[in-house]
């Protein structure tokens, strides 16, 4: 076949079909284009590569791109059916033959790829269609293209990972203007759209150094306006998931811009009431910074002890995680300049009537490099911890607290015995106290309601006994 295929079709056709795919239907969502009008057209780029002379087919891939630029609506099931199957057919082919070729990403290739990659994916976020939509109950609603969008993002990552690519030439079309279109996908429902473009942005930010800072800025905008304003923000796990990765490869000393985004940005996000779709994500990023820099953990836990929920028990279950995976790579001098205000949290969270933010609190008791740094420390963490636990352990209506609390207490008890024979001896000796402060207190009140019976009874008889007024 090779060159007499093109010699059918006038130069008028092909350049109709480049102004139809590419000019006329870029960016819109949808753009129904009736199947007689777009068939019309796409015969002559239905041949397969193999069947086009090596000379030829750089020609033919970028046909094969402008006739993909076509968006249809999958919005209507029945609506544009061929088309939909040529298009499918098609972005299969070219995922094929980026992946298998050698030498296909030449120059002239790029902007076409950027073009057509750019006029399926980049489009306007629907809003939900549930207005009270509530990510954790509530199933997402799934993107009605995704058969011809999934393959779009795949062909996008094997020309990211092809060998061939070259970030040289891939950054004058791959800009800030780009990413920041990626970016806002990010809010996409649909999970598989957000997991394709993790991976296209971790890629993106490995081969192009010059837009790393530019990424980072605006993955600290968005999550400030997540926080700050608007509290919804469907692919903050996975950002966090990139960032993971990002704060990995961080080059020592960190730099002071890091260390903001930890205090400033990761640190807040910890009062979003959602926290729970991106928690894990979140605690591992906390985690990378202070084992890259351990003198960040007092800030890190005062920023914790700061945004810790008060009447959310759920919230203050994934807190206590988080502290513990916090102090396991804690360093002895820096667990001494938080030990006091975290354990007194501690201390509220064991006398939690919650039974499992209790729970969880005394699971660090198992926890050996938890437990040598309190016996190092026990002179100061001993004393706040005992009153709790001995007020638990008499009065606490779940058994199985009870059962760790006095698990707890021996633990003390056998760390350092004299002091916790100091600690039972005074703490009966303040029960003793605040009884007699009880009993003091209720017998004044009963003064006081004698007092107040006695004087309502003589009231109405000094008013019958006083003399009538002078008129």
């Amino acid at each position: 076949m090779g060159a007499g295929i093109w010699n059918r079709y006038t130069l008028e056709k092909r350049v109709f079909l480049q102004e139809q795919t590419c000019s006329k239907y870029p960016f819109g969502r949808y753009k129904n284009l009736a199947s007689r009008n777009f068939m019309s057209f796409v015969a002559p780029f239905r041949y397969p590569f193999s069947d086009v002379p090596a000379s030829e087919q750089e020609d033919l891939f970028i046909r094969k791109l402008r006739q993909c630029c076509v968006a249809f609506d999958f919005m209507d099931p029945v609506a544009d059916l061929k088309g939909k199957e040529v298009k499918r057919c098609t972005l299969n082919e070219l995922v094929d033959y980026i992946t298998g070729g050698r030498g296909v990403l030449t120059e002239p290739v790029y902007p076409e790829i950027i073009k057509m990659i750019s006029a399926n994916l980049f489009r306007t976020l629907p809003p939900s269609e549930n207005p009270d939509f509530d990510p954790e109950e509530d199933d997402p609603t799934l993107e009605a293209s995704w058969p011809h969008l999934q393959l779009v993002y795949e062909f996008f990552l094997r020309f990211l990972e092809s060998s061939d690519f070259q970030p040289t030439i891939g950054k004058r079309v791959i800009d800030q203007k780009f990413v920041l279109q990626l970016l806002e996908l990010f809010d996409s429902e649909d999970p598989r759209e957000r997991d394709f473009l993790k991976t296209v942005l971790h890629r993106i930010y490995g081969k192009f150094l010059g837009l790393r800072a530019f990424i980072r800025k605006q993955i600290n905008n968005i999550f400030l306006r997540f926080v700050y304003e608007t509290e919804h923000f469907n692919g903050v796990g996975e950002l966090l998931e990139i960032l993971g990765s990002i704060i990995n490869g961080f080059a020592l000393p960190l730099k002071a811009e890091h260390k903001q985004f930890l205090v400033k940005v990761l640190i807040p996000l910890h009062k979003v009431k959602c926290l729970s779709l991106y928690h894990a994500q979140l605690a591992y990023c906390v985690v990378q910074f202070l084992e890259k820099d351990p003198t960040l953990t007092e800030p890190v836990v005062r920023g914790l002890l700061k945004y810790w929920p008060k009447t959310c028990s759920q919230k203050e279950v994934m807190f206590l995680g988080e502290i513990e995976e916090v102090l396991d790579v804690i360093e002895p001098s820096q667990f001494t300049r938080i030990q006091e205000p975290l354990f007194r949290q501690i201390s509220r969270c064991v006398s939690s009537p919650h039974f499992q933010v209790a729970e969880r609190a005394l699971y660090f008791w198992n926890n050996e490099y938890i437990m040598s740094l309190m016996e190092e420390n026990n002179h100061v963490i001993m004393p706040i911890m005992f009153p709790a636990l001995y007020r638990i352990s008499k009065e606490h209506w779940n058994q199985t607290i009870v059962a760790l609390v006095y698990n707890v207490l021996k633990t003390f008890m056998e760390m350092n015995s004299k002091l916790f024979d100091e600690l039972t001896v005074s703490y009966k000796a303040e029960r003793q106290k605040e009884k007699k402060r009880e009993k003091e207190r209720d017998e004044l009140w009963k003064k006081l309601a004698e007092l107040e019976l006695h004087h309502n009874k003589t009231t109405p008889a000094q008013q019958n006994n006083s003399p009538p007024s002078k008129k």
